[in-house]
């Protein structure tokens, strides 16, 4: 049976008192569990019954054994916990790639060593070129090595370390390869840092990376989207909503996920975001448009068509507040982030969207960000409302209480990651502990009401989701100890919820999956621990037994029967 086939009639059957719904003779059904349905009442169940990709039933060991027939397989799943399905709501690429390695390294001698073999493997003269999967916070030093220790370690090689979606660190020969002086004008949204001599660092970041035209990524293969999902369906997940990037080429992608879709070989659902980072004008909005071919929600339950991602501020380094960085990098109080998309022109490209029965979802992480894009959002919501049509804010690190009131009225939906898991002491550097503390507070978007999903930013923070669940209950970080515990979500169910209903809704397909009810999409994992009762420091290590799309075995552990 396919991963597309079809279950006619279950939705229906699904409405029908259970002697009626008996009717249907499940292909399999699950006894003996721990089942967390994620339904209305987070009800926890035995078991439940899947026809072709459908869940039929569920409930108790008897209840679902009433869907048993000639040719049901009954699996016994020995007391083990099953969730539905985990998702992550900002995903670009599982990381890796075919540069140089650094998301190992533990040490700025790590590193250094990483590139200097890098390095001696390469002719002299040829670029060195990271991947992206790596941060300063990861190192014992908790800082970036400077152009000069790159010098060091490559003195036959320029490099460039590609550090996240928003930096770039490059060697002094790397500078000199691409032209990038002291007296070279920094284009707007973006900096080229400087040390407290004046000499600049190698830091390059946001609007100031075009500065350096790297070579353009390997075409993307089919090899690379199988093997995508193969690493994530390991630890349970079944979809992903991808934001606007995926592996260099949004649109190479969209066509190989349409083929491997048609193919019948996806094992991970994609809702896609096109790409609208460089919008300036409605003009922009309208070209685009009509050259990416495709309208939004147009597609099926493997790869839809979700919106427009759009950007406002920086990253870490470039994160818009509402106040100076802490110095040094404060400058002497003059930086307070980056403005990535001005205002004015901001406002028209939300106001175009919107006109063109478009959603936009944006990239805001520091609270002047977060109101620059409220003051868009509403806007575009006086000449055309937007409620109902899910429209959001991806990452929203810093908020105050009246943007969270602003957010409610236009009934926005929060897209939140763990970076704080990784990134603490970095952030602590630029915005102080007091500030870093607030970073993505969950719970106060949950408390007021607001529809918040769960996910990685991976590669920028690894693609794992239980270290995503584990940060959101905990607050810890990898390296720093607990920030902000007054942020922490105890309710266990309401945390998965995050990473499965909630999903769904944010998607707008809570009607046919993100949870474990009759009639919905058959997605869902055995987990190696009881995420309801597990202790708080297991939930890191938790992975998939088993992980199940459409209600055909994608995953199984070694070792698991």
């Amino acid at each position: 049976m396919s991963l597309k086939s079809i279950a006619t009639g279950l939705c229906l059957a699904a409405a029908l008192p259970l002697s009626a719904q008996a009717a249907v003779t499940a292909d399999a059904i699950y006894i003996n569990g721990k089942v967390y349905t994620a339904n209305a009442h987070d009800a926890v169940v035995q078991g439940f019954a899947v026809s072709g990709n459908r869940f039929v039933a569920a409930g108790s060991n008897a209840e679902v054994r009433k869907y048993a027939g000639k040719g049901t397989r009954v699996v016994d799943l020995k007391g083990h916990f099953v969730s539905p399905g985990i998702t992550d709501d900002h995903f670009h690429n599982e990381g890796g790639g075919t540069g140089i390695d650094l998301s190992h390294a533990r040490s700025l001698q790590d590193l250094l060593t990483i590139v200097g073999n890098a390095a001696a493997a390469a002719p002299p003269g040829a670029l060195l070129v990271s991947n992206s999967d790596w941060h300063e916070a990861q190192l014992k030093e908790q800082r970036l090595p400077t152009a000069a220790e790159l010098d060091l370690a490559a003195p036959n090689n320029p490099v460039v370390l590609v550090r996240g979606g928003h930096s770039i660190i490059l060697s002094n020969s790397a500078l000199k390869k691409f032209n990038i002086t002291p007296d070279t004008p920094v284009p707007a949204g973006g900096q080229i840092s400087r040390g407290p001599d004046g000499k600049l660092t190698g830091e390059i970041f946001d609007n100031a990376k075009a500065l350096v035209p790297l070579p353009h990524e390997k075409p993307l293969t089919m090899a690379d989207i199988l093997a995508t999902q193969k690493a994530l369906n390991a630890y349970g997940m079944t979809a992903v909503r991808i934001p606007g990037s995926y592996k260099g080429d949004m649109l190479a992608a969209l066509r190989l996920w349409r083929q491997a879709d048609a193919n019948h070989t996806l094992t991970l659902r994609y809702t896609v975001y096109m790409p609208g980072f460089g919008f300036r004008t409605a003009k922009q909005v309208d070209d685009a448009i009509a050259g990416w071919g495709v309208k939004q929600d147009e597609g099926d339950d493997f790869v839809r068509i979700g919106g427009i991602k759009l950007i406002v501020d920086g990253g870490f380094e470039g994160g818009h507040i509402s106040r100076p960085y802490k110095e040094p990098y404060g400058k002497g109080g003059t930086y307070s982030g980056l403005t990535v998309s001005p205002p004015a022109a901001y406002d028209a490209v939300v106001l175009e969207i919107n006109r063109q029965g478009w959603r936009p979802t944006t990239h805001a992480v520091g609270d002047a960000a977060v109101d620059q894009v409220l003051t868009a959002y509403e806007k575009a919501d006086a000449d055309k409302p937007i409620a109902g049509k899910r429209w959001a804010i991806e990452h929203a690190f810093i908020v105050r209480p009246e943007l969270v009131d602003r957010m409610k009225k236009l009934n926005l939906m929060v897209s939140a990651q763990d970076h704080l898991y990784l990134a603490a002491p970095v952030l602590k550097k630029y915005w102080g502990w007091d500030m870093a503390s607030e970073v993505t507070p969950v719970k106060t978007y949950l408390d007021a009401g607001l529809l918040v999903a769960g996910g990685t930013d991976s590669p920028v923070i690894p693609f794992n989701p239980f270290w995503e669940l584990y940060h959101f209950a905990s607050r810890d970080t990898i390296s720093d100890g607990v920030y902000g515990a007054d942020q922490k979500i105890v309710s266990r169910t309401q945390l998965l919820r995050l990473d499965t209903i909630n999903f769904a809704r944010m998607i707008g397909e809570d009607d046919h999956r993100g949870s474990i009810e009759p009639g919905k999409l058959a997605d869902f994992a055995v987990l190696t621990d009881d995420f309801l009762t597990v202790p708080v420091e297991k939930i890191q290590n938790m992975k998939a037994l088993a992980t199940y799309v459409g209600g055909e075995e994608v995953y199984r552990a070694p070792g698991y029967k």
